[in-house]
């Protein structure tokens, strides 16, 4: 859109999810080549309510509408300050001690500096290596790291732009991303009732079902104002106001009261990290002894309930699990979780969740989530008003089934112009929550490391009984790494151990490309720099919002800056110097418009509008379905007839007891066949029961953060001005803030702006403290994934990355999920002064209000 002033206004699309699941719809507003704001899109420049079939959700006497334009974040707002960020990697870099042609000192990684190369230069060195590679130990000691969250793009790929050209050139050994947001569920709810690909709860049309008839809403270890900024803007937080507005109560079960706990509970229920399975027993054995359970549709949907029965009751183990065992547990008193257990059994209630936190990514986490799958099914799951709703990435997969809100006629999908990372079965594989193991041992074919499970999302839960290995039978180790997601240290399973195993002499060359020089690209041996979706044309979706689902063009907004290039064009850059017969294969003889179009005409869209009249119009948005109020909610059809609407269980019916589990790891105590509290074990002593709290006796949260996208924006200045940001400490330096209740910092002796260690035995982080009575005593928060600043490298870090200091171990022995919150930690108060005498080189890196500037690595005078 051009207007008067030599305004030029584009539409991109700043959600931060990845892959070609859009959302966060934007018209970004360019004069003289400069992007001068963000803002909303308005669906209705050239659709009318009528042509869009614009919903209305009407439940007791109140309406509920579409906006009428796009509910994006702060995030979204802020985007051009990220884009112009002067942490963009304006070249390609070469770190100065690595020579391809001798020493390598892979040692150093993280310690020296970069030095400037040309872009011939730089792809000459990756198909050089990528050859000698292949030829002195086959293509499957080639790493992909092409996962992750990131921009959403589809021609120009957020992550994997490689990968196909690494499948022509013979194959390469992917990182297997597991499901790091829903952990819990993925390794536990789908055991007892299947729902792949994800192993949560049937979302289909659920805001009516609970607008209709629920009266309680009970949201456990989520956050409605925080999470779901990146994946789909604010309409949760507006859908939580109006379903105040109606009357329904909602109560908060965490740690801490978090953003959509202080705006919207009625009531706050605090609880340990890492217990909340002794919170659900409590509760389950409430409703036993008290006939407060649906006995008739357990017996019809359910099997095997009996001896979990015992379990609670302790007619196994001879501990009853009462809400006094429970008490001195998970902090809740006894009468609270009576209180609890009979509200939830008489008031019409509906459990919540928006993934990520200490209930769904700690030790065991799936412990709790097969608990809360046999606690909604003793109250009758599908029944009116009794269901599991989610408030974050709705659509996803592409599934009617995980949209709560109304449906559209389509979900469009760009799978014919998209070149990002795909979930799917390759041959070669490692879990990423084990690739320091994998990277820095000596593994070899005939003496593999083994695991159970191919991790992506999207499998059912039989696959987690395939044991794997790597290298695969005839392959060799690892050598070298492609990466385009360097943030395994700051949102991963144990940084510091990562750290190491990028140093490991086992790596012999790690290139990596990204528009910003931060977190794992001080490991790299090459970096090469990566344009911003502003830089580039692409097509887009938006089906994570909530309102309607969209398709759009995104022209190029800005000129590339620096030297940047995509993703997409630095492959085609590598393909070609292998030759036209594998640029030509690798491209499909199409440019980037060729994409666009062929993904347009692939999208379901192209049945609406010819794609000359999508180019005119920019956008089209797609229709609600027509009687989407009659489609049946949730779990309905097997509440009403669950033999004829079987789950996907070797019976159709929930399992309170896993004869698969059972069968396949008869000795797993970590994941027995029916779920239990276990707040230590073989893999784990993350627990205030555990001898090891005495040295570190805080449990620490570590949530999504607020201010960022787990490891995206936190060099965005005008985020970093906000108190809960950061916090300035003594030495002006801007540290993770760390949130202590008043009790604590009592006696440990802090007050708000000092600067204390997170410590425990894998290292320590520093942070700025918080004091605040937001977070129960005995716990601290710091949100994880703030950008790396090494004070030592593999050991501390300035900037609070507490990724570095988590557990390395998985969920739990047979189950490669990770753990990122709630493990223990001590906290001491330090004096940054004398640490600036400690380590007076990190301490004298030149830092600005974005942050560690870029100049700190770059070798002076390049």
């Amino acid at each position: 859109m051009n207007k008067p002033d030599g305004l030029k206004t584009y539409y991109k699309g700043l959600g931060f999810c990845g892959g070609a699941c859009g959302s966060n719809t934007t018209e970004v507003d360019v004069k003289d080549g400069k992007i001068v704001r963000i803002r909303p899109m308005h669906y209705d420049r050239l659709y009318t309510p009528e042509q869009m079939n614009a919903w209305t959700l009407n439940a007791r006497g109140k309406s509920y509408k579409p906006s009428m334009k796009s509910q994006i974040p702060p995030f979204s707002l802020v985007y051009k300050n990220r884009a112009y960020s002067n942490n963009r990697i304006p070249y390609p870099l070469k770190r100065e001690d690595w020579d391809p042609n001798g020493e390598r000192n892979p040692q150093n990684r993280g310690k020296s500096k970069f030095v400037r190369i040309s872009w011939d230069e730089a792809l000459d060195i990756i198909v050089s290596e990528l050859k000698r590679v292949h030829k002195e130990y086959g293509p499957y000691s080639v790493l992909g790291q092409v996962d992750g969250h990131g921009e959403t793009k589809a021609v120009h790929g957020p992550h994997g732009c490689q990968t196909e050209l690494l499948k022509l050139l013979g194959g390469y050994t992917y990182q297997g991303r597991q499901p790091d947001s829903w952990e819990g569920w993925h390794w536990g709810a789908k055991h007892m009732w299947g729902q792949a690909p994800l192993g949560q709860a049937n979302q289909y049309n659920l805001w009516y079902d609970v607008s209709h008839h629920t009266d309680t809403l009970l949201f456990w270890g989520c956050d409605m104002e925080t999470t779901p900024w990146a994946w789909g803007g604010q309409q949760s937080s507006r859908l939580c106001f109006w379903l105040s507005e109606i009357g329904i109560k909602q109560v908060y079960i965490c740690p801490d009261v978090n953003y959509g706990c202080a705006v919207h509970a009625d009531k706050w229920i605090p609880v340990f990290p890492n217990t909340d399975s002794a919170l659900h027993l409590a509760i389950m054995y409430t409703w036993l002894k008290e006939n407060l359970w649906d006995k008739e549709y357990v017996q019809t949907h359910a099997d095997g309930y009996e001896i979990f029965f015992k379990y609670v009751l302790g007619e196994e183990d001879g501990i009853p699990k009462t809400p006094d065992w429970a008490e001195p547990i998970c902090g809740v008193p006894a009468r609270i979780i009576k209180a609890l257990a009979r509200k939830w059994a008489k008031d019409r209630t509906t459990l919540c969740h928006c993934n990520g936190g200490s209930y769904i990514r700690s030790t065991y986490s799936h412990e709790p989530a097969r608990l809360e799958v046999l606690a909604v099914t003793m109250q009758g799951i599908g029944k009116p008003g009794r269901n599991v709703l989610k408030f974050i990435e709705w659509q996803m997969f592409g599934l009617n089934s995980a949209m709560p809100g109304p449906r559209s006629e389509i979900i469009p999908h760009l799978g014919g112009a998209y070149h990002g990372w795909m979930m799917g079965l390759v041959e070669s594989f490692i879990p990423k929550t084990l690739m320091p193991q994998a990277l820095s041992g000596n593994y070899t074919a005939e003496n593999p490391l083994k695991w159970y499970s191919f991790p992506d999302a999207g499998f059912p839960a039989e696959q987690q009984f395939i044991e794997y290995q790597y290298p695969i039978p005839g392959a060799n180790p690892i050598r070298m790494i492609w990466s385009d997601a360097p943030c395994w240290t700051t949102c991963w399973n144990g940084g510091n151990a990562m750290i190491e195993a990028y140093r490991s002499p086992n790596i012999e060359f790690i290139v990596t490309q990204h528009p910003w020089l931060e977190n794992d690209c001080l490991f790299a041996d090459l970096l090469l720099p990566v344009n911003t979706k502003f830089e580039e044309t692409d097509i887009s979706v938006d089906i994570c919002g909530g309102d309607f689902n969209l398709i759009y063009r995104e022209d190029q907004c800005i000129d590339t800056i620096g030297e940047s290039m995509s993703d997409w064009e630095i492959a085609c850059a590598v393909a070609k110097r292998f030759g036209p017969d594998i640029y030509e294969k690798f491209t499909e003889g199409l440019d980037v418009e060729g994409f666009i179009r062929r993904g347009f005409e692939q999208s379901g869209v192209h049945n609406y509008l010819s794609y000359d009249e999508f180019n005119e119009k920019k956008y089209f948005v797609v229709p609600i379905a027509k009687d989407w109020e009659k489609d049946q909610c949730g779990f309905e059809a097997f509440y009403k007839d669950p033999e004829n609407n079987p789950l996907e269980t070797s019976t159709g019916k929930v399992h309170f007891y896993s004869e698969e589990l059972a069968h396949y790891f008869p000795d797993d105590q970590e994941r027995p066949p029916y779920p239990k509290f276990i707040p230590y074990g073989e893999t784990h002593q993350e627990s205030r029961l555990h001898p090891r709290s005495e040295t570190y006796p805080y449990l620490i949260v570590s949530n999504h953060p607020r201010w960022r996208c787990h490891a995206q924006l936190d060099d965005i200045q005008w985020l970093r001005e906000i108190p809960t940001c950061k916090v300035k400490g003594p030495d002006g330096y801007l540290y993770e803030p760390v949130w202590i209740n008043p009790l604590d910092a009592e006696k440990i002796g802090v007050k708000n702006g000092d600067v204390v260690k997170v410590i425990n035995d894998r290292g320590w982080v520093l942070g700025g403290v918080y004091v605040t009575e937001r977070i129960k005593p005995g716990v601290v928060l710091q949100d994880h994934g703030a950008r790396l600043d090494p004070i030592e490298a593999g050991v501390s870090d300035r900037g609070g990355a507490n990724n570095l200091i988590c557990p390395t171990n998985t969920t739990s022995k047979n189950a490669v999920g990770e753990v990122t919150s709630g493990f223990l930690v001590n906290i001491e108060k330090c004096d940054v002064f004398a640490l600036a005498k400690e380590y007076p080189e990190t301490f004298g890196r030149e830092f600005d209000a974005r942050g560690v500037c870029l100049t700190n690595w770059i070798k002076e005078g390049e």
